[in-house]
């Protein structure tokens, strides 16, 4: 018996979205690449054919933007691509949509197989920095896509990029896996910060990558994650770039569980940074632990504490020193406001 087609009268003349792909894959596609997979649906729905230069006439786009978008769904499993011998895109294969979308079950860092077919497990990749050859700079800084990246990055930061600069780049592009639209942010967000030195933006770029990091909408909610009065807290300890979980936490201790007000914790980071450069956090913690103890909730508690000490120790009695190395003014000063020597080693028995 033959095949036979299955005709309906008063067909519904609709595209189906699925609900997951509102949920979860929306939020985090630019305009194009929303208009390029909606387009795809309408398409398939149909039963009509395209192709990418059909798809940048529909949407005014380059026939580069729509490959790029095309890319970006085959990244996050949507779709396959399929191509010719010369290269170019033949054939789009939509797949189903998973509960749980790619960004949450991709690795960390970008990966490498290993060699032997039978070891399937990925692991992570060498993210240091190569020196790139001339020739593989000016391949990068003449290809049309990249070269306008650079340009950007070059109005953000003020002027022209140098040669290191532009490896960087490269890096962030052939290394981490990084889209032209997340390089674009990732500058935006460091110039934004007041931070135009390229070591201050990769540190940046390489906790995006090991924290998942694939898309600009992804970047800023991990970089709004935070209050800045977790940022200023950072700054105050001599800290920079993205906090981590652990520095967080200690944050959100000292603010929410202890209940400090923000010059309370500032005062506490001051005196840790004059006493030491190391285990800051850990440092400040000990420090509010004891101000919390003892009722601080003003700077006033905090001179009266330190008046109360300095008193204690000069009606202390006084011992003669033995030794040739007594304390030089500074360690006078410090110990007048708190016994940090005590604590230091309270910390690094812990």
């Amino acid at each position: 018996m033959g095949h036979f087609k299955i005709y309906q009268e008063n067909y519904a003349d609709v595209t189906v979205v699925s609900n997951i792909f509102i949920d979860q894959y929306m939020k985090d596609a630019n305009d194009a690449q929303l208009k390029i997979y909606l387009y795809l649906l309408r398409m398939t729905g149909a039963g009509l054919c395209t192709s990418v230069s059909d798809i940048a006439d529909q949407f005014n786009h380059t026939e580069k933007d729509v490959v790029r978008a095309l890319k970006y769904w085959e990244k996050n499993r949507l779709l396959t691509l399929e191509y010719d011998d010369s290269k170019s895109i033949s054939g789009i294969r939509l797949l189903g949509i998973s509960k749980s979308p790619a960004k949450d079950v991709q690795p960390l860092a970008p990966v490498v197989q290993l060699p032997n077919k039978n070891e399937s497990a990925p692991v992570k990749a060498d993210l240091t920095k190569p020196a790139y050859s001339l020739d593989q700079l000016k391949e990068f800084q003449n290809n049309e896509e990249t070269a306008q990246i650079i340009f950007v990055a070059e109005q953000y930061v003020g002027r022209p990029l140098s040669p290191s600069e532009i490896n960087t780049i490269l890096f962030f592009s052939d290394k981490l896996g990084f889209s032209e639209d997340l390089i674009d942010y990732l500058i935006q967000y460091c110039v934004g910060r007041g931070k135009k030195d390229f070591r201050y933006i990769e540190k940046v770029a390489l906790s995006w990558a090991e924290a998942g990091i694939t898309t600009p909408g992804q970047a800023s909610r991990l970089a709004g994650k935070y209050e800045k009065i977790v940022y200023d807290i950072m700054k105050a300890l001599g800290k920079s770039g993205t906090p981590t979980k652990a520095e967080a936490g200690f944050v959100t201790k000292w603010t929410k569980e202890l209940g400090f007000a923000k010059e309370i914790i500032l005062e506490a980071c001051s005196r840790t940074v004059m006493a030491t450069d190391k285990h800051r956090f850990e440092y400040a913690d000990s420090i509010l632990n004891s101000w919390f103890k003892k009722n601080v909730h003003i700077k006033a508690d905090i001179n009266a504490l330190d008046e109360a000490y300095a008193k204690n120790k000069s009606s202390a009695p006084k011992f003669q020193s033995t030794s040739s190395g007594q304390f030089n003014q500074f360690n006078q000063f410090m110990h007048t406001n708190y016994d940090f020597e005590t604590l230091e080693k309270e910390i690094l028995s812990n």
